[in-house]
């Protein structure tokens, strides 16, 4: 059985996940779609920004936040002045640092997806008479529907898991800040810790698997429907 403070975390990293994910999917089909289809000046250089969460340390990612959205910072002063809203040290915060951490992950997995599309096929519609926007809602987002699913869900294990950059922009409050990985971090630096440490990891490991194996299924099922259809 998981202690209060244990299911806060557990609920806790569920939450911030969630809103990660969400939040950022429109970004990510955005930026993947402007990957795949387009060439520009400096598209090397957004391409290294997407992806540098990937490469460089979470600390620096939560340091960089931390100077950024800060009650101080450019972003975050002008946020909390001009709308009393703050991310350092909050649950928002939370959720901006596991989605800023998981977004080159999403990016990925769409922008794979996007370019496997047949453009033949959005080709074919444009002669039918069909816009644009017709295009991409009809024909083109349900060809990538697979790696938007698997992104997602990628992307939902990998918010599970953040640490690094969580604990350097919002600290390791409990019951506001504290998700499992900061959870599990605690338990184990106090002495009677490391029953509740154990707990937390199998929990952890568990709901990795359990989104991995579920980004596989629904792929996979989402490829049959798009094949039947």
């Amino acid at each position: 059985m998981l202690t209060p403070t244990e299911l806060v975390a557990l609920r806790l990293s569920l939450q911030v996940a969630t809103i990660a994910v969400a939040c950022s999917l429109p970004l990510a089909i955005f930026v993947a779609w402007l990957l795949a289809r387009f060439d520009f000046p400096g598209k090397t250089m957004v391409d290294a920004v997407v992806h540098l969460p990937l490469v460089l340390p979470p600390v620096v990612i939560g340091y960089f936040l931390l100077v950024l959205f800060g009650t101080k910072g450019p972003l975050g002063g002008w946020l909390y002045e001009t709308f009393g809203i703050r991310l350092i040290f909050s649950r928002s915060g939370a959720a901006l640092a596991a989605a800023v951490m998981s977004f080159p992950l999403m990016v990925r997995a769409i922008r794979l997806a996007l370019e496997a599309v047949d453009r033949g096929l959005e080709a074919a519609a444009r002669t039918l008479g069909a816009t644009r926007l017709d295009v991409f809602a009809n024909v083109t987002l349900p060809l990538m529907l697979p790696g938007i699913v698997s992104g997602c869900i990628v992307a939902f294990a990998a918010a599970l898991g953040d640490f690094g950059a969580t604990i350097t922009f919002v600290g390791n409050i409990e019951g506001e800040t504290q998700t499992l990985s900061l959870a599990i971090y605690s338990l184990t630096q106090s002495p009677n810790g490391d029953a509740a440490a154990l707990r937390l990891v199998l929990i952890s490991l568990t709901l990795a698997l359990a989104a991995l194996f579920v980004s596989e299924w629904l792929a996979r099922r989402v490829r049959r429907f798009i094949g039947r259809a």
